[in-house]
């Protein structure tokens, strides 16, 4: 089960029908429910049978389902299989509202906002008009719909590479939105414009070269609040029409997160002008309360990891959030007023509880924030970041023995570990393996000066801080320096290849998730949303055709000697199976040990329960016969197939 998005289900500031939120069911293929609790506690699924909520704009997606506030039970979603934008009235049955495109899925939609009135609304609009179209053929806009009934999309922004957060004001006056252009990505340089839909007027609010802007929101009184990184962390601002833009929150500290998927909310007011939010420091987020008189104040709650945080009625908030003890569950909050209590008491209640795993608290690996010296694309000392989780259950090492490490690159590379309980990492700590989460340089929640530090530096960097988390470790005693292993998907699978493709490599063993082998092909044969992302982190190409591929692990394939395992998803378009057919086949010649699974019918992250299972199995098995341990005879684990062991 994987929780995504919750929203009252309510006009702001007032009781409503509950909250209805997302649920991803790996049980069922991994489609994305969508469940309605209402205040008595009763839950009820409101998609019908096979009905999915999910976007493919930008390929990540977000954003594929929202509320009209003036109309609680109303539901706007769109639907995967065709990507059309459906409303579903309670009691009713889906009405898709877009046309059906000419071509299959060609007209993708995300990210709406309705009217105050209900009468309409605005979304991302996201036109392939071919199959298979090169990503120069791609157009992002902006659109407006009837709310109510079928229409032809109206184009209101159109022109910029990407578009995303189109929101209205309370008046239905004025449209802002966010926009950015190739190579920028969106936590580079962003613009916020807001448009007088009389006029036709814009008027760019922030952002532009070296700032990064995002989260609009329209307050009742008028004023457009956001997060921008001018000062080097994403912090929150207002600004009123005619006026100079203030700033709400200062603190070194993360509000905002980087755009990968669209529609997330990590701030919100109460009707009393407190500001709740989410913010990120040291790896782990906490809630947090601005008062009214500008005093910051931490929230006493168990949450490292907090997700769409939204006001629910004048007093309380709603959010997704889970610790390192739980995964994520749907909560509410309700901060004390300052003059009410102790500053930072909450009144808690879980809406949609974690998962009860059966895990005894003893048994949950619990991580520790570490630092390490590492160095810089130029050799300079500097410092890297992580989470290390020390191995604990019934297959600890036995006396005298160090236990593996499991070195885990997250993915992007422009994101971040997440300190909530995961039970793929439980799933290592629980068989004896200590595992360490990587923030290498270039990871998001320590400042724009951090996430630089990849810039022109990937396979450089992110290496240099995987490599050094592992001899810190090993070098302490903690771990055994012979049994040094390390995984990563996507952008953590090129990481991953890299660190292995190298005479110096210390690790044993690798585990690559759908990852990058070679950057040309990457660059070449990508979708719209990061076709110019290498730009940033290589270099512009065909330019820089000589960086390409001297970091392209295909390229070292000669120093390759570290026995590997590859998984991969046969319909992943983000990155396509031939990158690991690449290296697969090029180890295979080489003699090195290679084990390569496909998994028909995954994308880009597996998403059904069975294959989640079996890629995990895999690789422990992978690992039993490369370092040496019996596998637990109880599970029934199906070995895999190594070649050239």
């Amino acid at each position: 089960m994987r929780l995504g998005d919750v929203r009252p289900d309510g006009a702001p500031g007032t009781e409503g029908t509950g909250v209805i939120w997302a649920e991803g069911r790996a049980a069922e293929g991994g489609r994305i429910q969508l469940v309605r609790r209402c205040d008595d506690g009763t839950r009820t699924d409101l998609l019908p049978a096979g009905a999915n909520a999910r976007t493919a704009v930008h390929e990540y997606g977000g954003g594929a389902w929202w509320l009209d506030p003036g109309s609680p039970g109303t539901v706007f979603y769109v639907e995967w299989t065709d990507q059309r934008l459906y409303r579903l009235d309670r009691g009713g049955a889906p009405v898709p509202l877009t046309p059906e495109p000419a071509v299959p899925r060609g007209d993708r939609y995300a990210d709406g906002d309705v009217a105050a009135d209900g009468t309409w609304l605005v979304a991302v609009r996201e036109h392939h008009p071919s199959p298979g179209c090169p990503a120069t053929d791609v157009v992002n806009e902006i659109v407006r719909l009837d709310a109510r009934a079928p229409s032809e999309p109206d184009v209101l922004v159109t022109g910029p590479d990407f578009v995303a957060a189109p929101r209205i004001s309370p008046d239905a006056t004025t449209l802002a939105w966010l926009s950015w252009n190739h190579p920028s990505m969106p936590w580079d340089d962003v613009e916020l414009t807001v448009r007088d839909l009389a006029t036709g007027t814009d008027t760019v609010v922030a952002g532009g070269p070296g700032e990064s802007v995002t989260e609009p929101q329209w307050q009742p009184d008028g004023s457009l609040t956001f997060l921008s990184d001018r000062t080097g962390w994403w912090n929150l601002y207002r600004w009123l029409p005619g006026n100079d833009i203030e700033s709400l929150v200062r603190i070194d500290a993360e509000i905002g997160v980087p755009g990968w998927t669209l529609g997330g909310s990590r701030y919100t007011f109460l009707d009393d002008g407190r500001i709740v939010f989410a913010r990120s420091s040291n790896g782990f987020d906490a809630l947090v309360v601005r008062e009214t008189s500008g005093t910051i104040t931490e929230l006493e709650t168990p949450f490292s990891a907090v997700a769409s945080v939204r006001a629910d009625g004048p007093h309380a908030v709603v959010c997704v959030a889970g610790s390192p003890t739980a995964e994520p569950g749907v909560h509410r909050v309700v901060p004390a007023p300052a003059a009410a209590g102790e500053p930072g008491a909450v009144g808690m209640q879980v809406l949609r509880a974690p998962r009860d795993l059966g895990l005894h608290p003893e048994t949950i690996s619990v991580p520790e924030s570490i630092r390490f010296a590492s160095t810089d694309r130029d050799g300079a000392p500097r410092t890297g970041y992580g989470l290390y989780y020390p191995p604990l259950g019934a297959h600890d090492a036995p006396e005298g023995e160090l236990p593996p490490l499991l070195v885990v690159i997250h993915g992007g590379p422009t994101g971040a570990a997440v300190p909530v309980l995961n039970v793929g990492v439980q799933y290592w700590t629980s068989r004896g393996f200590g595992v360490v989460d990587v923030d290498y340089g270039g990871s998001t929640g320590y400042g724009r000066a951090y996430r630089e530090e990849l810039k022109g530096a990937w396979g450089i960097v992110d290496v240099a801080d995987c490599l050094a988390a592992a001899r810190t470790l090993a070098g302490t005693g903690r771990v055994d320096p012979a049994r040094l292993a390390i995984r990563g998907g996507s952008a953590g699978g090129f990481t991953t290849l890299a660190a292995l493709a190298r005479d110096d490599t210390p690790f044993s063993a690798g585990a690559d998730h759908f990852g990058v082998a070679d950057l040309a092909a990457l660059a070449r044969d990508t979708h719209k949303f990061e076709s110019r992302y290498l730009d940033g982190l290589v270099g512009p190409y065909p330019q820089a055709r000589d960086v390409y591929t001297e970091r392209s692990p295909l390229t070292h394939v000669g120093t390759f000697s570290t026995p590997l395992i590859v998984l991969q998803g046969d319909e992943d378009a983000i990155v396509p199976p031939n990158q690991s057919e690449m290296i697969v086949r090029a180890l295979r010649e080489r003699g090195v040990p290679v084990a390569y699974l496909l998994f028909p019918g995954e994308q880009h992250g597996f998403r059904k329960a069975e294959n989640i299972r079996r890629a995990l199995d895999a690789e422990l098995a992978f690992y039993a016969r490369i370092f040496g341990f019996e596998l637990p005879a109880a599970e029934g684990i199906e070995p895999v197939e190594i070649e050239n062991l």
